[in-house]
């Protein structure tokens, strides 16, 4: 049996969710209200509905209550700036009671009945009595939650090693699911410096094009390689992935020539 659903995105995530639209109608760019564990949130929807497996939801699916209203959305936009303006005085607390953390960013939910202070941290901290003194100060729910370094990037926004701003602040970063086989696969300098990012973990833009080389290297031979060729056999120097280009490398006695050949146009043993 399959499931209807719809994709969803909280206001500073990136992540996009799975609800179901009990029963209603639901396109790109609505602004909507949904159910979670903690309470009541206003959402875009950035999927239009869709059938899937409900084997492949790691969650129990939540509902789409109704549209939200254009004074639900202007309140939640007024509550999350509000948020944010508390962004100053909340580090000075959490200085004063010598806390080992950095907060990186304030949230807050579309009524403001919730309030999320985003920090990071070397190792565990004992934040009970600041939570308190949150709570007490703002009159509302109060939710610390540790964040990663490829979050705090996120949220803090930065510019890349490309001069362009991270691929995380902008939406269409990769998370976690990044790894040194992509680098490998590019042909890329396993220089942490080289292959890092902002953040200090593996930067996000390995993983745009890591299919089409991890497609290219399944058709090309290795390098150091011997193939045949119309012109004889040789060793394989260069291989220009992208392209399906090979350059290989002949040599005599008395000569040493490179020439460069099409995947197609090459033999060799394919293991």
């Amino acid at each position: 049996m399959q499931i209807e659903v719809v994709g969803v995105r909280f206001r500073h995530g990136m992540t996009t969710y799975s609800f179901s639209p009990n029963g209603g109608k639901y396109k790109v760019g609505d602004r909507v209200i949904v159910e979670t564990e903690k309470g009541n949130d206003l959402v875009r929807v950035v999927e239009d509905e869709k059938v899937i497996d409900p084997s492949s939801l790691e969650d129990s699916l939540k509902n789409v209550l109704r549209f939200a209203s254009e004074e639900e959305i202007k309140k939640a936009d007024e509550n999350d700036k509000k948020a944010q303006a508390f962004l100053p005085e909340i580090r000075k607390m959490a200085k004063e009671l010598k806390l080992e953390m950095k907060v990186i960013s304030v949230e807050a939910n579309y009524d403001f009945s919730r309030m999320t202070v985003n920090f990071t941290a070397e190792t565990r901290v004992d934040f009970r009595i600041f939570a308190k003194k949150l709570a007490e100060k703002y009159k509302t729910r109060i939710e610390l939650r540790q964040i990663g370094p490829r979050d705090a990037v996120r949220c803090m926004g930065a510019l890349g090693v490309c001069g362009k701003e991270c691929c995380c602040s902008e939406g269409y970063g990769f998370s976690d699911h990044i790894s040194i086989k992509m680098a490998k696969n590019q042909n890329l300098s396993l220089n942490p410096n080289s292959i890092s990012g902002v953040c200090g973990k593996l930067l996000c833009c390995l993983a745009y094009e890591n299919a089409e080389y991890a497609e290219a290297l399944k058709v090309m031979p290795k390098v150091g390689a011997f193939v045949s060729t119309k012109d004889g056999k040789g060793k394989v120097i260069y291989n220009d992935l992208l392209n399906r280009k090979v350059s290989v490398k002949f040599e005599t006695e008395t000569t040493s020539e490179i020439k460069e050949y099409d995947c197609k146009e090459i033999r060799f043993e394919r293991k």
